[in-house]
């Protein structure tokens, strides 16, 4: 199988990994050190994702994803690639990631072009997301990125950093309109509120982007979410952008994850969205160039009937990332 097949280049990247010196600073190391420590495996989470989208750069633009990585997760990150390739193996590692990432690029950005006008985006278990410095879509859009206090304040200082380095390619700027950062734990009751004390406005279209934060949850806190991003559909055009893990996806051994789904498509639209349009890893719009092999992994579940969840060939489980774009409008869910 060629690189061309898995989604690969032949980049010095996936070779020898080239950290940057800001990675170096006495700041910088002392917050991913901390990171490392103290972080839990949710938090850690942020970092990883955003180690992935450093590693796939030749098809991701994110040039502060290795700054909100750290050395510890681009390391452990590239470590796996380099396996992956001597294997040659069919899925390389942070494929998933970069195909899920450049998902919800286009659709935050046919969704705002939608908007006919201004609109907001919000960035829920934001994490380290650099979306509003690098979608030029957003130029229009208030931005609020949702987290935990701590994660937001390490992602503050970093980028911080970066605009105090003497090398001036890396100094942060803004894309969109106005950026808000919402320290709040979205398992708990008051993130709306918070929320709305920083900007937001209920009454204005607005997108939420759930990227890799649901399964994370408990049922009735995912429950929860959903519903009051459902219930905005009674005030203005929403649309909603998440990821959903099947079942077989959160019950492996050593599973940190909790909620699933599925069926997500029949999910939402109890909840009270009036279109929902769902992708599997692979489909024409989750694609990207990135699986043309058609023996890989994805693809073999694509040819499965999405209820079969041991897979007939080698009775492993059907583990399955379904991509959902949801929408409402006033006048539809108030009929």
């Amino acid at each position: 199988m060629s690189d061309h097949q898995n989604g690969l280049q032949e980049d010095p990247q996936w070779l020898e990994l080239k950290l940057p010196h800001l990675l170096f600073s006495d700041t910088v190391q002392g917050l991913h050190a901390t990171i490392q420590s103290e972080w839990d495996s949710l938090r850690r989470s942020a970092c990883q994702t955003a180690a992935g989208r450093a590693l796939w750069k030749h098809v991701i633009h994110d040039p502060f994803a290795d700054l909100l990585a750290g050395e510890t997760c681009l390391k452990s990150f590239h470590e796996k690639i380099k396996n992956d390739r001597l294997k040659n193996a069919r899925e390389t590692s942070g494929v998933i990631l970069a195909v899920r990432t450049l998902w919800f690029d286009s659709k935050i950005e046919a969704a705002l072009s939608s908007f006919n006008g201004e609109g907001q985006v919000v960035l829920l278990g934001a994490g380290m997301d650099a979306r509003a410095y690098r979608l030029s879509c957003l130029k229009e859009s208030d931005v609020f990125e949702v987290d935990f206090p701590e994660v937001l304040e390490v992602k503050t200082t970093l980028l911080k950093a970066a605009t105090e380095t003497i090398d001036g390619h890396l100094h942060p700027i803004i894309t969109a309109k106005s950026l808000n950062r919402v320290a709040a734990d979205i398992r708990n009751n008051d993130w709306l509120e918070k929320l709305q004390k920083s900007g937001f406005v209920p009454e204005k279209n607005t997108v939420w982007v759930l990227e890799g934060i649901l399964y994370y949850l408990s049922h009735s806190h995912a429950m929860q979410v959903l519903s009051i991003i459902a219930d905005k559909c009674a005030l203005a055009r929403t649309v909603l952008l998440a990821d959903f893990m099947n079942k077989p996806s959160t019950t492996l051994p050593n599973s940190i994850f909790h909620f699933y789904s599925d069926w997500p498509d029949h999910l939402l639209p109890s909840l009270g969205f009036s279109h929902v349009k769902l992708s599997q890893l692979g489909d024409p719009d989750a694609h990207f160039g990135l699986m043309n092999d058609p023996l890989n992994l994805f693809n073999k579940l694509r040819s499965l009937p999405r209820s079969v969840q041991t897979h007939p060939d080698d009775g492993t489980p059907c583990c399955r990332l379904y991509l959902v774009e949801a929408s409402g409008l006033p006048s539809q869910s108030n009929q």
